[in-house]
């Protein structure tokens, strides 16, 4: 009996956890860490690190599991997400609400009063915008739901910065630049290469409303955008060569899978783009963490 319900424990657990899009907080609790490191000369306080990064991740935790609540219906139509814990049923959305609300409310409180108010209201903005107006409107209304809706998406580095200055500064908003420019190549990669499910669901993503040649123009005109954008914090000194180099390359590559797209040169090229993107994004802000902390480079 003891087994079983260790087992159902674990299970239930492995629900919730899905249910926050862990590899997705992830990837924001690194570009948030970039953001603290790089917000000051020296080194960042261990409790603004533990507190700053807990509460973002509960509040990204939050905001995911409301969009499994709201996708579900479109995730049980689309094979590989049909066996989320919401769509197939194994937890409920009054269930999912609640714990959306505990771990929204949870990191909101962490963040308010272990951090700083500033922080917090941020993070709830962007709860809002992702949690509400991308999931509940954006998605559903526009093909352009990505562009808009990828600033939301794209602040966890100024959290970091804010999290320890306790001002929005020009630097923090440069890091949320690039990752606003890196969002759409990132995601309609993955649209052309998911077309036919967005298209069974009624996703209006741009491959569907506008064909596949004009996605895959605009993926390398963002790509050219994002290594512009890559390379200005080198431009201000906010960054040194050995980022500037790094950016280049990355870049280069980038780019590379971006024309394969555009030409049609390899059949697979829209899901190794998106999959490149990913290992581009961790890639470039781990140089900037890297060229932060080498001595007399900028």
């Amino acid at each position: 009996m003891s087994d079983v319900l260790i087992d159902n424990v674990r299970h239930v657990w492995r629900d919730y956890l899905e249910m926050c899009k862990p590899r997705v907080v992830l990837l924001m609790l690194m570009c948030a860490t970039v953001g603290m490191f790089l917000s000051v000369p020296g080194a960042v306080s261990p409790n603004i690190i533990l507190y700053g990064l807990l509460g973002i991740a509960l509040v990204a935790a939050s905001a995911a599991a409301v969009n499994h609540i709201a996708d579900a219906q479109i995730d049980l139509r689309m094979a590989r997400t049909q066996d989320r814990p919401v769509a197939s049923g194994r937890v409920s959305a009054s269930q999912g609400l609640v714990f959306a609300g505990i771990t929204g409310a949870a990191g909101f409180v962490i963040l308010y009063y272990l951090v700083n108010p500033l922080t917090a209201l941020l993070n709830l903005a962007s709860w809002i915008g992702y949690g509400l107006v991308y999931t509940l409107y954006l998605k559903r209304a526009t093909p352009q739901n990505i562009v808009i809706g990828g600033l939301f998406g794209a602040a966890p580095p100024l959290f970091g910065w804010t999290a320890v200055t306790n001002t929005v500064e020009p630097g923090a908003l440069l890091l949320v630049l690039i990752i606003y420019a890196w969002t759409p190549p990132h995601f309609w990669a993955l649209a052309l290469d998911r077309k036919a499910e967005y298209e069974q669901v009624d996703v209006p993503m741009l491959p569907i409303t506008h064909g596949e040649a004009y996605t895959r123009r605009q993926i390398l005109f963002y790509t050219l955008i994002l290594l512009v954008c890559s390379v200005l914090p080198f431009s201000i000194g906010m960054s040194g060569w050995p980022y500037l180099i790094a950016a280049l390359a990355l870049g280069a590559v980038f780019v590379f899978w971006a024309v394969a797209l555009f030409k049609k040169q390899v059949k697979s090229a829209p899901i190794r783009t998106f999959r490149y993107s990913i290992t581009y994004l961790t890639l470039l802000f781990l140089a900037l963490l890297v060229d932060h902390y080498l001595p007399g480079v900028t």
